[in-house]
């Protein structure tokens, strides 16, 4: 009797009193109708059923710290959960002021390319007065440059004569001139053309000035001459001159090894030479 007892004071309390009183209806159930035979069957049974409830109850007892268990696990879960929250709102909080940050940056990225745009429009606006004066430096550079080449020409016209007659024995029997030959639809200008003779052959004198003779000017002097011979305008007898202020000895001597004849600008200034 004890142990049952202990048994149901081990139970929570709600269920110690329910239990305590069935079992007295029990037990005085029992005195009152059975024989003695029968009261040891009974107890045998009643032995039984305690042993059972006892069964039930540590069973129970098993479940409810089972229970307990996974209510503190539940409860450690629930306080993980808590604290990674926090963290996430910390997180969430630190990347809205860094948005906040960012976005001021993109503010200040947005008034730096607006003022880069204006200065890009000032700059803009200063190159192209500066193309402007550059194109007409350039008109009046190459202006500068046709004026020193005309001037070069017409000393090489007005002393040539003399020149070629002293020095290569050729007579120019058509005055040297300055000219525009067409053909094709198309035109050349040749600074100096004219006609002459060397002992009873006929040549044609052709020739240009440079301010400052250099290997691509023979290039293109020597393709004009193809495009004359080409159209029938001259023959194979040809003098070829380049008259020049600058030529370098690297110069010169391309211009040799082609069949051309330099001259130095000052080699047309003495009157000895005039015819």
């Amino acid at each position: 009797m004890r142990s049952f007892l202990e048994e149901i004071e081990k139970l929570p309390e709600e269920l110690q009193g329910p239990l305590l009183k069935a079992f007295v209806l029990f037990r005085e159930e029992v005195a009152n109708l059975v024989t003695r035979e029968d009261f040891l069957q009974l107890q045998k049974e009643t032995r039984e059923f305690r042993e059972e409830t006892e069964k039930n109850i540590k069973e129970v007892w098993a479940s409810i710290k089972e229970l307990a268990k996974a209510q503190k696990r539940t409860e450690a879960r629930v306080e993980e959960l808590a604290e990674a929250q926090k963290r996430t709102e910390a997180r969430v909080e630190e990347l809205a002021v860094a948005q906040k940050e960012t976005q001021k940056e993109v503010s200040r990225l947005d008034r730096a390319l607006n003022e880069l745009a204006e200065a890009q429009k000032r700059t803009e606006k200063e190159i192209e007065k500066l193309t402007k004066g550059l194109s007409e430096t350039r008109r009046m550079v190459g202006g500068l440059s046709d004026t020193v080449g005309y001037a070069l020409e017409d000393r090489a016209i007005v002393y040539l004569p003399g020149v070629l007659k002293k020095r290569f024995g050729i007579t120019v029997t058509k005055p040297l001139v300055r000219k525009y030959v067409q053909y094709n639809g198309t035109e050349d200008e040749l600074n100096i053309f004219g006609k002459g003779k060397k002992g009873k052959k006929e040549v044609y004198i052709i020739g240009e000035a440079k301010a400052r003779l250099a290997k691509k000017h023979i290039d293109s002097f020597l393709k004009l001459v193809e495009r004359l011979k080409k159209h029938g305008i001259v023959s194979e007898n040809l003098f070829l001159l380049m008259a020049s202020h600058t030529i370098r000895p690297e110069v010169e001597e391309y211009a040799k090894n082609k069949g051309i004849v330099p001259f130095w600008s000052y080699e047309f200034g003495g009157p000895q030479e005039v015819i």
